[in-house]
């Protein structure tokens, strides 16, 4: 048997995360949003509407599954019926006051490792966890030992005493984090605004409020590599990482640009799913940037974000040929406008996802030359 589940998630304002489990009717186990596949409806539409009827969660969700768990699914005979589930990311935007299976079941908001402990498959229980807290500080003696290790590696003779001496200033770090928060808030907003409805010129403001922030960011970031003597990677590095980052919010800002110019007001769901990816990749571009911090302790999860986001502009990529394809379908018959504005759309989307790819390749050019 082949199920689809929804994992419903909230992000906080410090990074912290919560995942939102439910309660099953039976067993009374917590278990997420789940169901059969729904006819017509692909997998991350059909968890939709599972969180909705079981939930009464509306969200934005990942067209790419984060993982899949096997469990037992009991029969009311008494047996029992493997089951294969696909997981797929679900951003929380609104809680209902009423919903189809309201009071049948318990709803609580756990924290990331709080929620892995309560539910009982063990894959499901890895896929939980693969939804980090802001990681911990390491503590000072191993701040000191990789500290030592760092100088270690410096070149040797004078000039290693006279780096050794010069203060380390500036906030590239908290720079990258606070641009990584701009990513997201502008890819919730490019999200819902890609569902239409009565407030899409809030959204359309909100993107370029959060791209003129970044546009701080960035301007004081390039401020302190001219600056500062001593930065903790090459200043070549930090440039390209913290440019990458504001290419993806300017196209975000491109984007909601060319819908406010063409006045488009409905959206096929090849866009709604890009915007989706989008939302994942700011999520997992927020998550990657405290753990440069210690690149030593932290490069094996670096790789593995870095994995999901090519994975992810891969199928972006998908979406974008077969959005492309049905758009043009579609004008042939009717107005040919319609293509060329809905490919400029398209365009703007797929340069976001790529700039995320390109953020993936910077991190992974750090982890390689100082992990």
């Amino acid at each position: 048997m082949r199920q689809i589940a929804a994992l419903p998630y909230t992000t906080a304002a410090d990074g912290s995360m919560q995942i939102l489990l439910i309660t099953s009717r039976d067993t009374r186990r917590w278990v997420i949003p789940k169901g059969n596949r729904i006819k017509g409806l692909s997998g991350h539409r059909a968890a939709e509407l599972e969180a909705f009827e079981e939930a009464g969660i509306h969200g934005i969700a990942c067209p790419a599954p984060v993982g899949r768990y096997r469990y037992d699914k009991r029969r009311r005979s008494g047996g029992a019926r493997a089951a294969t589930v696909e997981v797929f990311p679900l951003a929380v935007t609104r809680h209902l006051t009423q919903w189809p299976e309201q009071g049948q079941r318990e709803l609580r908001w756990f924290s990331v490792a709080d929620a892995a402990k309560a539910v009982d498959e063990p894959d499901l229980q890895s896929i939980i966890a693969g939804f980090r807290e802001p990681p911990a500080d390491p503590g000072w003696l191993i701040r000191s030992l990789l500290a030592i290790r760092e100088w270690q590696r410096e070149r040797t003779g004078m000039l290693r005493w006279f780096h050794a001496l010069m203060p380390k200033q500036g906030r590239f770090f908290e720079q990258f984090e606070d641009h990584a928060a701009t990513l997201v808030a502008g890819a919730d907003a490019l999200a819902q605004l890609l569902k239409g409805g009565p407030d899409m010129a809030a959204h359309i403001q909100r993107i370029s409020d959060e791209e003129h922030r970044a546009d701080d960011i960035i301007r004081d970031v390039l401020l302190d590599v001219r600056r500062i003597f001593v930065t903790p990677f090459d200043r070549s590095a930090i440039t390209g990482l913290i440019g990458v980052m504001d290419d993806a919010i300017d196209q975000m800002n491109q984007t909601a640009k060319a819908i406010a110019l063409f006045e488009v007001t409905e959206f096929p769901a090849q866009m709604q799913d890009m915007s989706a990816l989008i939302v994942e990749c700011a999520r997992i571009t927020v998550e990657a940037m405290p753990l440069l911090r210690s690149l030593n302790l932290n490069a094996t999860r670096l790789h593995e974000l870095t994995e999901r986001l090519v994975k992810l502009e891969g199928h972006a990529d998908l979406l974008h040929e077969a959005g492309l394809k049905a758009l043009y379908a579609k004008a042939r018959a009717g107005n040919p406008m319609d293509f060329i504005v809905g490919n400029e759309i398209y365009s703007h989307l797929e340069k976001v996802t790529d700039r995320f790819e390109d953020v993936a390749n910077e991190i992974s050019g750090l982890v390689i030359d100082h992990a």
